[in-house]
């Protein structure tokens, strides 16, 4: 690699995405990259020329091993949609006339799938035009639903996170007794896919019965159903744990969300802001039934918990990086790396790169026989497929008793 190398990071942060930044880092710097520069705020952030040389940043081996352990984006992130290539040509030429200046071979999205798509635009223009940059797209989302890949790094932390919070919400339920009973509602993250709300079954084990109900979005949501559930689950016991997604929606394709508010805002790539569904169903159930319930949105904590990340989680994201790079300076563009499951027992994970197109846009969701014949839980398999990757901890690098992360000025 004998040119520079600029990388950057979109969408949801997750507690392992700075790791894939560091493996970046580190192999571009190790293959003979002169510079490696970080976008400010993804595309977005290119478009207005802010970026900064990364070796600003990761001066030591201890910067680096910080930076793995920081959470959220620390280039900073966007939610920003290129346009088509006909519908606005001088949007391309400013990005790739930046790009000229910088004199980059290699381009690195860390993102998912709306990332995937500006790699895959970039990377067309760059054929339509001869342009010589490559660009490589490197997976992150706690959603764990791009096509094409076993899994995304940042979706075993967040995991490890769910099934241990729920864990604990499950104990802390049971400290005291109402007359008509308890109701937790947890609400987990996830539009379309539920792999993050199916994370909720790995409470379950020898000191816990794990939650009673898990409703994933790619069912349709009942609520008489739902409420009967709950009735008979009360006679039986006096409190109940209940797990649903963000984006679970009725049969019309109403999102239950917006059963009790409207939902206003709508970002670039045209997605709701989805909240609320826990407080809708607490207060249904409250109307219903008259017991006692409370919500709880798990919110940017899945995303953020840093402290409680998977050690395979963050070792994968490391490795991605490394990969795209690795893929860049041997020639590929318009590719994505992808990890592929080589054994369960023990696990193994190694990485490949595929064609962006086929994953850009697309949507991996959780398989309908990994869902209980009810729609209510996630069966043995599901389970089996995500405990490998919330295996192994991260220690903090702790600091008066609160972990360091690395920083950078947010001003810039």
């Amino acid at each position: 690699m004998r040119r520079n190398v600029i990388v950057g990071q979109s969408g949801g942060p997750t507690a392992a995405i700075n790791s894939s930044l560091a493996g970046v880092y580190r192999t571009a710097k190790d293959r003979g990259a002169n510079k490696v520069y970080g976008m400010l705020h993804g595309v977005q952030g290119l478009l207005q020329e802010r970026y900064l040389d990364l070796s600003e940043y990761i001066t030591t081996e201890l910067d680096a091993e910080l930076l793995k352990r920081t959470p959220a984006a620390f280039l900073g992130s966007c939610r920003y949609k290129l346009p088509e290539i006909h519908e606005d040509r001088a949007v391309y030429e400013k990005i790739f006339g930046i790009l000229d200046k910088l004199d980059i071979e290699a381009f690195i999205y860390i993102g998912g799938n709306d990332s995937m798509d500006t790699i895959k635009k970039l990377s067309d223009y760059a054929i339509v035009t001869g342009h010589p940059t490559r660009f490589i797209g490197c997976p992150k989302t706690i959603d764990n639903d791009l096509a094409l890949t076993d899994h995304t790094p940042g979706y075993g932390s967040a995991a490890k996170y769910i099934g241990t919070s729920v864990k604990e919400i499950i104990r802390d339920s049971f400290c005291l007794e109402y007359s008509k009973g308890l109701v937790s509602i947890v609400e987990i993250m996830g539009r379309n896919a539920g792999w993050l709300t199916g994370a909720a079954a790995l409470s379950k084990g020898e000191d816990c019965e794990g939650p009673d109900l898990i409703y994933l979005p790619e069912l349709p949501f009942d609520l008489q159903s739902f409420s009967a559930k709950v009735k008979e689950l009360l006679s039986q016991k006096p409190s109940v744990v209940v797990a649903v997604s963000e984006g679970i929606r009725t049969e019309d394709g109403t999102y239950v969300c917006e059963l009790g508010n409207s939902v206003d805002f709508v970002d670039a790539f045209g997605h709701k802001q989805l909240s609320g569904t826990a407080s809708y169903l607490a207060n249904f159930i409250a109307g219903e039934i008259g017991c006692k319930t409370r919500a709880i949105e798990l919110s940017t904590l899945q995303r953020s918990a840093s402290h409680a990340a998977s050690r395979v989680d963050i070792l994968e994201a490391y490795q991605v990086g490394g990969a795209a790079v690795k893929a860049a300076d041997e020639g590929d563009s318009g590719k994505m790396v992808v990890l592929q499951r080589l054994s369960d027992d023990p696990y193994q994970c190694g990485t490949e790169v595929k064609d962006v197109h086929k994953i850009a846009n697309d949507e991996k969701l959780v398989p309908r026989e990994w869902v209980n014949a009810e729609g209510t839980g996630v069966t043995d398999e599901f389970v089996a497929y995500v405990r490998p990757l919330i295996q192994g901890d991260v220690s903090p690098v702790m600091v008066d008793g609160i972990p360091r992360h690395l920083f950078r000025p947010y001003n810039l």
